[in-house]
């Protein structure tokens, strides 16, 4: 018999150096990290030398570039933090306890700073290169613009990291690429649609507990928000009309590329829907286009951002041009 899914790899973990206890600390995901803004700085520095960020009085240097993407990150990772536990966590911790927020230990055990989010570290990051732009009084557009090219490819390797994790994973799926996550949902055997959907693929039931294949949601953000965002905006980098277009291509077009893919990857299990056609809608599958989750509502925000703060700037360079 044919099966229509993938089993994840046994030998993909979590830690670099499975097995060895005092290099536990050290895990692909962190790792990942240092992947992506190592590339957004080399995409940062091409940039800068094709001009992109000269003006008539000023030549960028080499640690413009490393202050403006340090101050970026550091900006990205608290906000990042900040908006997972205040907004996604729904125990109300963090909110009566706002000191554990960057508090790394529990019981005391090391556990790292467990949960990130991209919108806390898309508002965080933003914060952080307007706060270093108008320190060093240099055009924010003009810089945003850079960074916004450099960011998706280096995004790529944040969702191949939450892969490696077996986590953000997608709602069920007989699709032949779905992926059987070992710490996803599990579901009786004995339930009439869980036998009907093991039959399409070929899955044999052999415990009470089933774990189904999921979308490799982690790898169509890699791809659409990561490689296809970066491709898109690479070429358009030199056909810009005006300063911000490039930001405003990044926001909007990563608000839709999550905004679809949302429809795949299965909603935070404490958060659900935030709007529902049926409140009562299983969240490991897909039942309706009109359920819709945080990460949704998020992107749609980043989408009209981008459509009226583009408008704006469009206005704002015609009526410099007429004043010219």
């Amino acid at each position: 018999m044919n099966f229509l899914y993938i089993n994840y790899p046994s030998w993909i973990h979590p830690e670099i150096f499975p097995g060895i206890k005092f290099l536990s600390l050290f895990r692909w995901y962190g790792l990942m990290y240092v992947f992506a803004f190592g590339f957004a700085y080399l995409i940062l520095k091409r940039e800068a030398k094709e001009g992109a960020l000269n003006t008539e009085s000023y030549t960028i240097t080499e640690d413009d570039l490393f202050s403006f993407l340090a101050t970026g990150i550091i900006c990205l990772l608290l906000g990042a933090r900040i908006f997972s536990t205040l907004v996604y966590d729904t125990t109300g911790l963090y909110w009566k306890r706002p000191w554990l927020i960057f508090w790394p230990f529990s019981n005391g055990k090391f556990i790292g700073l467990a949960g990130m989010s991209y919108h806390g570290g898309f508002i965080g990051g933003l914060l952080g290169m307007i706060f270093w732009c108008h320190r060093h009084k240099q055009p924010v557009w003009k810089w945003i613009d850079a960074m916004s090219v450099a960011i998706p490819c280096g995004y790529t390797f944040g969702r191949i990291g939450n892969f490696m994790n077996g986590e953000l994973y997608g709602r069920i799926t007989t699709m032949p690429w779905g992926v059987v996550f070992p710490g996803a949902e599990r579901f009786s055997s004995a339930a009439d649609w869980v036998q009907a959907f093991a039959a399409q693929i070929g899955m044999p039931l052999t415990e009470k507990l089933v774990n189904l294949p999921r979308h490799p949601s982690q790898l169509y953000e890699a791809l659409f928000e990561g490689i296809i965002l970066f491709l898109i905006l690479w070429f358009c980098r030199k056909y810009k009309k005006f300063d911000g277009q490039m930001a405003m291509m990044y926001t909007g077009g990563y608000g839709i590329f999550r905004f679809f893919i949302e429809y795949f990857r299965e909603p935070d299990a404490d958060l659900g829907y935030r709007i529902a056609k049926d409140s009562s809608a299983p969240i490991y599958t897909n039942t309706s286009l009109l359920n819709f989750s945080t990460g949704q509502i998020l992107c749609f925000c980043m989408i009209t951002f981008a459509v009226v703060t583009s408008v704006i700037l469009i206005i704002l360079k015609k009526k410099k041009e007429k004043a010219a």
